[in-house]
C-alpha cells in the first residue's frame, strides 16, 4: 500500500469553523487534487476513508465539513440545516469556496488539475460550484441530483458525471428529468448512470442510527459507483500526464 499522509484542516465557512480531512499522496511534486464532499449528515469516518484512499491514488484530497465538526446522526437535525442550505445557493457555495480555498493552499495540489466530487448535500454543492463558473476538470455527484437557477448552468467548464439510484424517492424519475434537461440546455458535457435496484445513499455503508426513509445500502451498485467515480478522475485529471 501507498504510504500517504493524513491532518485535519480548520477553515471558517458558513460561520462556523469546519474541520476537514485533508489525505497526501506519497512524494513532495504538485498532484491533481479532488474535493470530496459528504451526505448530509456530514463528515464521518466514510469520506475520511475515501479520501485516504484517493490519496493512494495519486490525488490530493480534501473531504470537506458541512456543519463545524458535526455529524448530524438525527434526521430531523439533519434536515432541519440542509433543506434551508439547499434552497440557497449562495451559501452552498461559499461552503464550496472555503473548502476549496483550503485545498488549493496546499502546496502538493495542482490548482490547474482540481475536481469536485460529491454524494447527496456534497455533490449539490459541487455542482453549485461549477454553476458558480469555477475551473474544475471534473464535478461527480451521486444522490445529488439538484437543479440550479436558470441559464446558470452554462457556467459549467467541465464534464458531469451523475450516479442515482433507480429506486431513489428522494431524486425520483422526474428530478433525474428536470437535471438531465438542465445539463443538455447548457450544452453541458454530462453522463448519468442509474444504479438498478438502488435507494437513496445506496454507496454509503450501513450505520447505526435512524436514517430516513427510502435510504439504504447496495454493495454492488456502491462499489461500481467508487469505480465510475474513480474512471471519471482518471480520464479528466491524469489522462494527460
Amino acid at each position: 500500500m501507498t504510504t500517504i499522509t493524513t491532518r485535519t484542516v480548520e477553515y471558517l465557512a458558513d460561520g462556523l469553523t469546519m474541520i476537514g480531512h485533508l489525505a497526501l499522496p506519497a512524494g513532495a511534486d504538485r498532484r491533481p487534487a479532488v474535493l470530496l464532499g459528504p451526505e448530509g449528515m456530514g463528515l464521518s469516518d466514510v469520506e475520511r476513508r475515501r479520501a485516504d484512499a484517493l490519496a493512494e491514488l495519486g490525488y490530493v484530497a480534501l473531504a470537506f465539513d458541512l456543519h463545524g465538526g458535526r455529524y448530524l446522526d438525527d434526521p430531523e437535525e439533519m434536515l432541519a440545516r440542509c433543506m434551508p442550505l439547499l434552497a440557497d445557493p449562495e451559501r452552498m457555495r461559499d461552503i464550496g469556496h472555503a473548502a476549496l480555498d483550503t485545498l488549493r493552499a496546499e502546496p502538493r495540489t495542482d490548482p490547474d488539475r482540481i475536481a469536485a466530487v460529491g454524494y447527496g448535500t456534497g455533490g449539490a454543492i459541487a455542482l453549485e460550484l461549477g454553476r458558480a463558473g469555477v475551473d474544475l476538470r471534473a464535478i461527480g455527484t451521486v444522490n445529488g441530483l439538484i437543479t440550479g437557477r436558470p441559464g446558470e448552468a452554462a457556467r459549467i467548464r467541465c464534464p458531469v458525471w451523475a450516479g442515482v439510484g433507480s429506486e431513489d424517492p428522494i431524486m425520483p424519475p422526474a428530478q433525474r428529468e428536470a437535471f438531465t434537461a438542465e445539463m443538455q440546455a447548457a450544452g453541458v458535457d454530462w453522463r448519468l448512470v442509474v444504479y438498478g435496484g438502488a435507494l437513496h445513499a445506496f454507496h454509503h455503508p450501513p450505520v447505526d442510527h435512524t436514517t430516513l426513509p427510502g435510504v439504504g445500502h447496495h454493495p454492488q451498485h456502491a462499489q461500481r459507483a467508487w469505480h465510475d467515480v474513480v474512471d471519471l478522475l482518471t480520464e479528466c485529471l491524469t489522462s494527460a500526464e
